[in-house]
C-alpha cells in the first residue's frame, strides 16, 4: 500500500463507525499482581515493614515502603527504584549487601532477592492503590462480604413492573430506579445477533445468518432470540470459545517459560488438558463435576477407560506449573505447592492463599496453618510432568513421568528408557521398557497420590529447610459450610477428592459465586465482582451483591450447569440493552456500575485472529490433532520459534510460555504463568502497527480481496461485497465513495514492507488486479467496527 493509498485508507477507517479509546497507560497486569501479591508484598511486610511503614515507631531514612507512591517517593537518600535497571535500584543493592545492608539481621535468601530483581526489570509493578490506613489500638474484625453465607433475596420492587423478562431484571433496575435513571434501548437484532455470536462461540455471524435472524425476530421476537441462543450454546464451537476463558484460568500453557537458565522446557503433552476443557463444556460437564476431575480425576471410579482416561487428563489442571530450574531453587517442592495452592485459591475461591505461606494473611482471614494445611494435600500427591527433556532441569528426580491418556499416537523420545504408565483396569503404576514401549503409547499431564501420604510440617519464613511444627491437612478455617457432618480428609489419601466434596459443597460462599463472576464478566466485559481473582479484602465489592447470590444460587440449584447460567443471563433484558446511551447516563454512571447499557467492547486476541480467519474463507473449524510440540525436540531456547502457520481456531496454537503465538502476541495475552481470570485491555500505537504490518493480517486481506472478486463482477458491487464479508452489511454512501478513492489510488508498487507479502498472497491470481483489493480488505479488516463488538 502506497503513502497516498494509505492516507485514503485511513479515511476510509475513519469514516467507519466506532471510535477507538484514548491512548491509555498500561495498567497493572493480572500475572504482575499476581507475582507482586504472592513474592513481593509478603517480604515487604515480614521483612521491611517494621522500619518503613506509615506506623513505624522510627521511620528509618526517611523511606516507607508501604504504599505505591512511598516506595518511588524513596528517602533521605532519593529514590530506592530504577524501573527497569536492578543493578542501578538501591533496593536491590540493599538487599545484596552492596552498601546499606537490608535487613540488617541477615540477608534474604538468593531466591528471594532474584524474585526482587526481576519485579524490578518488570517494572515494579506495584497494584497498591491507596495509602495504608493509621494503625488503631483495638482494630475491628470484619467478616468478609465474600465469606457470608449464600442467601436468596427477596426480589426487588420496580416501578416498570413491565420491562423485566427475568429476576435478573429486577435486580438491576431497582439500581438503576434508585439513582433516578432509566435503562437505555434495547439493542437492535444486528446487533444483538452480532453480539451473542461472539459471546457464546467467538465467531462472526455471515450478513446472511443476520438478515435470517432479523426476519425471524420480526416474525417471533422473544422465540427468535431463543433458537439462537440454543443453536450456539449446541455448536462444538462453544466449548472451543469458553474451553479459552478457563484455559486461562488454568494457566495453560505448552511450555514451562524460562527456568533461569535460559531454556524453555516444552509440556509436549499439555494438549490432551485443552482438549479435555473444550469437550467438557460442550458436554456441558456440571461445574461441581469439572472441578472435581480436574482436582482429583485419578481418585474416581470410572465405568469405562475412557472415562478413566478423561479423569486422569483432567488432572492436568494440577500440573501446569511454571517453574524455575530444580538446581537453582532449594524450595522447588514448595514451589510447586504454592502455585497448586494458588490456582485453587484464586482460580475456584477467588481468594489469594499464597500470601500465607510465611505469616498469617495481613489482610483476610488466613492464618499460615491453614496454607500448610491444604499444603498436605499436594505434598502428598505426586505431580507428573509427561517425559520431558532433561526433565532433571525442571522436575523432581523420579521416572514416573506417565499418566495413560486418551489413545493417540506419539513416538517414544530416545533418550527415554523406561517409563510408567497407570494401568487402566489396576489404577497401579506399570513400567514398560523402551524396547516394550511401542509408538502410540498415549501420555499426559497429571497427578497422583503419593505412595505414603502425610502432613505438612510449616515452613518457617517459607524455607523449605527451616521446620516446624505438622499441620494436620484439611481446608479453610474461615469458610462455614452448611452441613451434617463436616469433610474431613482420609487418611489414607492425599484428600485431594475431599478437598473437591468441600469446594463444591452447595453452601460453600464462594465457589458458586466466583464462577458465576467469571460468566457474568465474560458476558458483559466486567464482572459483578470487577476482580474476578480476588474477593478478598483489597479486591472490589460486588456491584450488585443480592444479584450475585441470585444467580450464584441458581447456578447451584440447576444441576452446576454452565449452558444454562450462560442462556438465562443472555436472555435477560439487561443483556440484550444497547451499548449506546445518553449523556445523562455518561456522566452518571460513566464505568456503567449500575448497567443501565451494554459495553462496548474490543475482541479478544482469539476472536480478532479467528474473525478474519472466517471472513476471508480460511477458518478450519476441526479440532486440532494435537499439538505440534509432541513431534519436537522439547528442550527449546527462550528465542527458538516453534510457531507454524495454521488456520484452525487460535485455541489450538502452540501456547509456548515466553514465546507466544505471533498472531496473538500484540493484544495482551497474559503470560499464562498464573491464574488469569480478566485479561488486560490496552490500546497502544504498537497494535495498529502490528495490524498494519502483520503477515498474517496481509495475507487474509489477500484471501478476502480474491473471495471478493470470484463473488462479484464489477467496482460496485464487489465493494458491497468486501463490505457484506468483513462487516456484515451493506456500505453506506460515504463509505462507497472512500472505498472507491482508495481503489483508485493504487496504481503505483505498493509499500517495500508489503511487496513480499502482497507478491506471495496473490499467487496465480494477477498482482495488480488483486493489489487494490487487498488494500480496500485490509483497511476493512482493522477498523473498529470489525475489531469491537456493540
Amino acid at each position: 500500500m502506497n503513502h497516498s493509498a494509505y492516507a485514503v485508507a485511513c479515511t476510509l477507517v475513519l469514516l467507519i463507525p466506532g471510535a477507538p479509546p484514548a491512548v491509555q497507560a498500561k495498567p497493572v497486569s493480572p500475572e504482575d499482581r499476581t507475582f507482586f501479591e504472592t513474592r513481593i508484598r509478603p517480604v515487604l511486610v515480614e521483612h521491611c515493614y517494621e522500619c518503613h511503614a506509615a506506623d513505624s515507631a522510627d521511620l528509618g531514612g526517611g523511606l516507607r515502603l508501604d504504599s505505591h507512591d512511598a516506595i518511588r517517593r524513596g528517602g533521605q537518600t532519593g529514590s530506592v527504584l530504577v524501573a527497569g535497571e536492578p543493578a542501578d535500584s538501591l533496593l536491590i543493592q540493599a538487599l545484596r549487601y552492596e552498601g546499606p545492608e537490608m535487613p540488617p539481621e541477615q540477608p534474604l535468601p538468593e531466591s528471594v532477592i532474584r524474585d526482587f530483581e526481576v519485579w524490578v526489570e518488570r517494572g515494579a509493578p506495584d497494584p497498591r492503590t491507596e495509602e495504608p490506613p493509621p494503625k488503631t489500638a483495638e482494630p475491628q474484625e470484619e467478616v468478609l462480604w465474600s465469606l457470608e453465607p449464600l442467601e436468596e433475596p427477596p426480589l426487588p420492587k420496580v416501578a416498570r413492573t413491565n420491562w423485566p423478562r427475568d429476576r435478573i431484571d429486577h435486580f438491576v433496575l431497582a439500581r438503576i430506579e434508585a439513582a433516578g435513571l432509566s435503562p437505555t434501548r434495547d439493542a437492535d437484532p444486528r446487533t444483538l445477533a452480532r453480539r451473542l455470536h461472539y459471546d457464546l462461540i467467538g465467531l462472526p455471524p455471515s450478513l446472511e445468518a443476520i438478515e435470517t435472524f432479523v426476519a425471524a425476530s420480526e416474525r417471533d421476537g422473544a422465540a427468535a432470540v431463543e433458537r439462537l441462543v440454543d443453536r450456539l450454546l449446541a455448536s462444538p464451537q462453544f466449548g472451543v470459545r469458553w474451553g479459552r476463558h478457563w484455559l486461562d484460568v488454568a494457566r495453560y500453557g505448552e511450555s514451562n517459560g524460562n527456568d533461569g537458565l535460559g531454556r524453555n522446557p516444552t509440556f509436549p503433552h499439555a494438549w490432551r488438558y485443552r482438549d479435555y476443557v473444550i469437550d467438557a463444556f460442550n458436554r456441558d460437564t456440571p461445574y461441581d463435576q469439572f472441578l472435581t476431575e480436574q482436582i482429583a480425576g485419578d481418585l474416581l471410579a470410572a465405568d469405562s477407560p475412557e472415562q478413566r482416561d478423561r479423569q486422569l487428563v483432567a488432572t492436568g489442571f494440577l500440573a501446569l506449573t511454571a517453574k524455575p530450574a530444580k538446581a537453582m531453587n532449594e524450595n522447588f517442592a514448595m514451589d510447586v505447592v504454592a502455585d497448586q495452592i494458588d490456582v485453587i485459591g484464586r482460580g475456584v475461591m477467588g481468594i489469594s492463599v499464597a500470601c500465607a505461606r510465611c505469616h498469617d494473611h495481613k489482610f483476610d482471614p488466613i492464618p499460615m496453618r491453614d496454607y500448610y494445611a491444604l499444603a498436605g494435600l499436594f505434598t502428598s500427591t505426586d505431580t507428573l510432568w509427561g517425559v520431558a527433556a532433561h526433565e532433571g532441569l525442571t522436575a523432581p528426580p523420579t521416572d514416573v513421568h506417565v499418566l495413560q491418556a486418551a489413545p493417540t499416537v506419539l513416538p517414544p523420545p530416545d533418550f527415554v528408557e523406561t517409563v510408567l504408565v497407570l494401568d487402566s483396569n489396576t489404577g497401579e503404576p506399570r513400567p514398560i521398557p523402551k524396547s516394550k514401549w511401542a509408538p502410540g503409547t498415549p501420555l499426559a499431564m497429571g497427578v497422583r497420590d503419593r505412595k505414603e501420604v502425610a502432613d505438612c510440617k510449616i515452613n518457617i519464613n517459607g524455607e523449605s529447610k527451616k521446620l516446624g511444627d505438622a499441620i494436620p491437612r484439611g481446608f479453610l478455617s474461615a469458610v462455614s459450610l452448611e452441613q451434617t457432618s463436616p469433610i474431613t480428609v482420609d487418611p489414607q489419601q492425599s484428600g485431594r477428592l475431599q478437598l473437591a466434596q468441600w469446594l463444591t459443597h452447595p453452601t460453600h460462599p464462594l465457589t458458586s459465586r466466583v464462577m458465576v463472576n467469571r460468566v457474568w464478566m465474560h458476558l458483559f466485559g466486567e464482572g459483578l465482582v470487577r476482580t474476578p481473582d480476588d474477593f478478598g479484602k483489597y479486591g472490589e465489592a460486588p456491584t450488585h451483591p443480592e444479584l450475585l447470590d441470585h444467580l450464584a444460587l441458581r447456578f447451584v440449584d440447576s444441576g452446576w450447569s454452565i449452558k444454562r447460567l450462560i442462556r438465562t443471563i443472555v436472555l435477560s433484558r439487561t443483556y440484550q440493552l444497547s451499548s449506546s446511551t445518553s449523556d445523562e447516563l455518561v456522566r452518571t454512571d460513566g464505568a456503567n456500575r449500575l448497567l443501565a447499557r451494554h459495553n462496548y467492547r474490543r475482541l479478544d486476541a482469539e476472536a480478532l485472529r479467528d474473525s478474519m480467519l472466517q471472513v476471508s474463507d480460511q477458518l478450519d473449524l476441526r479440532p486440532a490433532d494435537g499439538s505440534i510440540i509432541r513431534h519436537r525436540d522439547i528442550l527449546v531456547n527462550l528465542a527458538g520459534n516453534l510457531h507454524q502457520p495454521s488456520n484452525l481456531r487460535s485455541v489450538y496454537l502452540c501456547y509456548l510460555r515466553s514465546s507466544p503465538p505471533p498472531e496473538l502476541a500484540a493484544f495482551d495475552l497474559p503470560e499464562f504463568t498464573s491464574v488469569t481470570g480478566r485479561r488486560d485491555t490496552s490500546t497502544v500505537p504498537g497494535q495498529a502497527l502490528h495490524l498494519y504490518n502483520s503477515s498474517f493480517v496481509i495475507a487474509q486481506a489477500n484471501s478476502l480481496a480474491r473471495c471478493v472478486l470470484r463473488e462479484a463482477e464489477g467496482e460496485e458491487p464487489r465493494v458491497r461485497a468486501a463490505f457484506r464479508r468483513a462487516l456484515g452489511r451493506e456500505p453506506a454512501e460515504t463509505e462507497r465513495t472512500a472505498a472507491k478513492r482508495l481503489l483508485h489510488s493504487m496504481t503505483g508498487p505498493p509499500a517495500a514492507a508489503h511487496t513480499d507479502a502482497v507478491q506471495a498472497g496473490a499467487q496465480a491470481d494477477s498482482q495488480d488486479k488483486v493489489r487494490p483489493w487487498a488494500s480496500l480488505c485490509q483497511a476493512l479488516l482493522i477498523t473498529n467496527e470489525f475489531r469491537y463488538v456493540d
